[in-house]
């Protein structure tokens, strides 16, 4: 048995990771799929303070009360800095790292160093009423829809749990100055269909596997079961 953390990127919760759970979970392993602060059943708890380390710290908390050990670790897009942050921190906790369609730091690295679009979100944040809050990415035309989703019906499941980010999120850097966590194996899973304008991918290291999915950003929606297989493979 394996235990699954699976960890949703910015403006989602934990809900949409509910087509792949009970695949990971009838093969017999655990799985915990938690919304971060700000988001799902914690949307109340969203506030300017809310950042990165914030959701760090929901991560390391979940582990820790858990007691759980040698955890595949999946970050989607924005959580990938957030589960870099986390195997930093603990390190003998985590025995693989996914890195789903997600951004990949280097320390001292914020979500605007990765990916350098992210700073004109920051910059509308700034200026607007709230001067904090990141509203979901706009629907863009086919092919590429709303973070890559576009059947009808998983659009309308989508837009049920989208909320603001906080851009704190996107301004505060990660600290990788862990040794420990360089020895974490690590796997990348990238959806390869319709990639918007802008975004940047960087070089996999020659060590690191990566795999690909005929998909658009959000393939826990779109590609559930193939997702599933390819995380059964790492239990």
């Amino acid at each position: 048995m394996s235990t699954y953390l699976l960890v949703h990127g910015a403006w989602h919760g934990g809900e949409c990771w509910a087509r792949v759970v009970p695949t990971l979970t009838a093969a017999g392993h655990r799985v915990f799929a938690p919304s971060l602060t700000g988001h799902g059943d914690k949307a109340h708890l969203l506030g300017p303070d809310v950042g990165l380390d914030t959701h760090v710290d929901d991560v390391v908390a979940l582990i820790a009360d858990e007691d759980l050990t040698d955890v595949v670790l999946v970050g989607h897009s924005y959580a990938g800095l957030v589960v870099s942050s986390v195997a930093n921190r603990v390190p003998d906790r985590v025995g693989h790292l996914v890195y789903l369609d997600a951004m990949v730091p280097r320390d001292g690295e914020s979500a605007a160093d990765v990916q350098p679009v992210t700073q004109m979100l920051i910059d509308r944040a700034l200026a607007s009423e709230s001067g904090w809050r990141v509203p979901p990415l706009p629907e863009l035309p086919p092919p590429h829809g709303l973070f890559g989703v576009t059947d009808a019906a998983d659009l309308a499941w989508l837009r049920t749990m989208l909320t603001d980010q906080s851009v704190r999120c996107f301004q505060q850097a990660v600290r990788l100055d862990n040794p420990a966590a360089q020895a974490v194996p690590r796997t990348h899973i990238h959806c390869v269909a319709d990639v918007p304008e802008g975004i940047v991918r960087r070089p996999v290291p020659a060590a690191e596997r990566v795999w690909r999915l005929p998909t658009g950003h959000d393939c826990m929606i779109t590609m559930p079961a193939e997702l599933a297989g390819l995380l059964l493979a790492l239990g």
